[in-house]
């Protein structure tokens, strides 16, 4: 049993895949070719963003909307505590500092109790200039972004959803990377679309913007690429990995969100009464990236993982440190007291095989080994 099994994927989409790879690469056109135009149209059409720019990956989609705010020394970015490094790196990398709030315990993605209180102390130390909230689309489920973009209308601040995981959730008919004043993804592979390398996207409705960044991600090219206006980047995604997404992305939006959607269901269905099971608020989609326990103590956690290891079944620790808690950001003297719940799920959490090709035989085969384990 793999832990997300692209090789059965690839068997399913084998011969759309396959011609895809072979047209783009007859074509002879490998960098900027058409295939990464029409991924591009066909993005802006099913996220309903006006405007889509592919580059190199999700980790570059994040950079290229903090260049285009100008996010640099002294500025405040708020990231939720409980994610992956990319997410608050970026922020450092731009001379900003990021500043870690804790999550929901249920939906794991930023609180906004904490986010405000957080803002309040940032403008009250006089430090630091808020500038920009970073909400993460965690697992898959999107972000509570009503409530996100009213503290930011609020404060005056930007929202960049980091949609790298929610890439096919939803709330009510608006789909993830849609809910930012820009947003971002990475296809990454063992994402819920995800290419055969590295790969990512910007979304915004911003002409302006929208410009900047296709400017800045083809080292800040002017109207002609020989003349660079600004400082930019090499982060443009390949033809053959634009031709990938194409081929997998027809089988994404009509079989493979449904697919994992019912083996959530299944999971929850014959594991909620002995464990945490995970939370979809009312009216929101999830596009399940991770499909995550939380354990009542981290010895639990441990020992089950050890025992389904043994059983055949892999399973993974999203994620095992909060931010805070990461060597790279010791200087800045965080405290679990500080973010209690992102102390607790990075002890906790535990998640289970997800991906659109699982049967309900191995379904059923996890849990039966979760239900007999000695608690």
């Amino acid at each position: 049993m793999q832990f997300r099994d692209l090789i059965k994927q690839y068997e399913a989409l084998k011969s759309e895949i396959d011609h895809a790879l072979l047209t783009a690469v007859a074509s002879g056109h490998y960098i900027m070719g058409k295939e990464v135009t029409e991924l591009e149209h066909r993005l802006v059409d099913y996220v309903g963003a006006k405007h889509c720019i592919t580059c190199a990956n999700g980790t570059d989609a994040l950079t290229l909307a903090l260049k285009v705010w100008q996010i640099g020394p002294g500025d405040a970015v708020f990231v939720p505590d409980f994610t992956f490094i990319a997410t608050a790196e970026v922020v450092s990398l731009e001379g900003a500092t990021p500043v870690f709030v804790d999550v929901d315990s249920r939906s794991f993605n930023i609180c906004t109790e904490s986010l405000e209180k957080a803002i309040q102390h940032t403008l009250s130390e006089g430090k630091l200039t808020p500038k920009a909230i970073i909400a993460v689309d965690l697992f898959g489920l999107p972000a509570n972004y009503p409530a996100i973009s009213e503290i930011a209308k609020k404060y005056q601040l930007w929202v960049l959803e980091d949609g790298a995981q929610g890439f096919g959730g939803a709330i009510g008919q608006q789909k993830a990377c849609s809910f930012g004043d820009i947003s971002t993804t990475s296809f990454f592979p063992a994402k819920p679309l995800g290419c055969y390398g590295d790969g990512g996207a910007v979304f915004t409705d911003n002409d302006e913007w929208a410009d900047h960044i296709r400017s800045l991600k083809v080292h800040g090219k002017g109207t002609d690429k020989y003349d660079n206006v600004r400082i930019g980047l090499n982060s443009r995604l390949d033809t053959l990995q634009a031709a990938i997404l194409l081929s997998k992305f027809e089988a994404f939006k009509n079989e493979e969100l449904d697919q994992v959607n019912q083996i959530a269901s299944l999971y929850t269905q014959r594991l909620s009464t002995l464990y945490t099971t995970p939370w979809i608020p009312d009216g929101y989609y999830s596009s399940w990236a991770q499909y995550t326990l939380i354990m009542e103590t981290n010895d639990q956690r441990n020992k089950l993982q050890h025992y389904l290891k043994g059983h055949g079944i892999p399973t993974m620790v999203y994620y095992p440190k909060p931010m805070h808690a990461q060597t790279a950001y010791a200087h800045l003297n965080y405290t679990a007291a500080q973010n209690p719940v992102s102390h607790s799920l990075s002890q906790t959490v535990l998640s289970l095989p997800m991906h659109p090709y699982l049967t309900e035989e191995e379904v059923n085969r996890v849990c039966d080994k979760i239900l007999e384990f000695d608690r």
